[in-house]
């Protein structure tokens, strides 16, 4: 397989709440000695991976990376291109020329969507068969949401875009294996990625955001609902790798957008660093009532 070493590797999804923006934000508050040693960087919910892509590229000192995420789908698929990188090409290039040739029938296309998304929501295939089917869907659904119900089915309906989407984008997957040759990933609960970190290990987290307003989660991401009992336990968690001398930052909504006396995040992280940036996002379907949001940045660095 050859490697395209000049394209720098990036998202190879689309993905609701990706960190693409808050790269700037992420780096401007960084561990001060980042660039001086090797270090280990953990990502324990690395969603479409825009930070931890960013990491690699950005850090060559890097010299063990951690990427975990519940969602299993999501990390069969890194693992696909990781070690089964052209028969996943071969499907995704299939795929692409089919839904282009019908791309312009309206019927033939939505056939041909609901066909591939009831054929992932079977999970009997292989893991490199789903994880072109999670693709697939990925790129021609509504708004690249990924959203399951109670019994783990994909539900998301299909999309509809100006121009003909990019399924099969074979160079950045090269370069996306390419990183992840160097990569550990996982499939699990967050707090077992700490068994891999060491002396000098810096933790990007981008748990599920707490939702601003009842039309805004994305907890539907996983069977298993992120609640403020989670962001609780999250923090708790954040506390014990202060303790262990662990570095970190994590990134989630700010309540303050739809109620400025809401403390939720501010109370619980106290004793924390807490940074409000500004953020590209809307909370009104309406015009008039959109305006810029901030999100939160907390860590442990000062």
């Amino acid at each position: 397989m050859s490697i395209n070493k000049s394209i720098a590797a990036k998202p190879f999804l689309k993905w609701a709440g990706g960190k693409t923006q808050l790269i700037e934000e992420i780096k401007n508050n960084l561990p001060k000695s980042i660039n001086k040693k090797p270090f280990t960087f953990i990502e324990p919910f690395v969603g479409s991976g825009a930070v931890f892509f960013w990491m690699m590229e950005r850090f060559p000192n890097i010299e063990k990376a951690v990427i975990n995420d519940i969602n299993t789908d999501l990390t069969d698929c890194y693992i696909t291109i990781k070690e089964d990188l052209n028969d996943l090409i071969n499907i995704l290039s299939k795929y692409q020329t089919e839904y282009h040739a019908i791309f312009d029938d309206k019927e033939k296309s939505k056939e041909y969507y609901y066909e591939k998304r009831s054929l992932f929501n079977t999970r009997n295939s292989t893991r490199t068969n789903q994880s072109a089917l999670f693709i697939f869907l990925n790129k021609t659904c509504f708004n690249g949401l990924y959203r399951v119900n109670s019994k783990n089915l994909y539900n998301v309906p299909i999309g509809r875009s100006a121009s003909l989407p990019n399924i099969c984008n074979s160079e950045n997957l090269k370069a996306v294996s390419e990183v992840l040759q160097r990569t550990i990933i996982l499939n699990g609960d967050y707090t077992n990625t700490l068994e891999y970190a060491d002396d000098n290990t810096f933790f990007y987290f981008d748990p599920p955001y707490k939702p601003l307003n009842e039309t805004s989660s994305f907890n539907s991401y996983a069977k298993d609902v992120f609640d403020d009992a989670q962001q609780i336990r999250l923090k708790e968690f954040c506390g014990t790798l202060n303790n262990l001398g662990h570095q970190w930052i994590l990134s989630n909504s700010d309540m303050k957008n739809v109620d400025p006396d809401d403390n939720f995040f501010d109370d619980l992280y106290e004793e924390f660093n807490i940074l409000r940036v500004n953020a590209r996002r809307s909370i009104n379907s309406k015009g008039n009532k959109r305006g810029k949001l901030t999100e939160l940045l907390i860590t442990n660095l000062f």
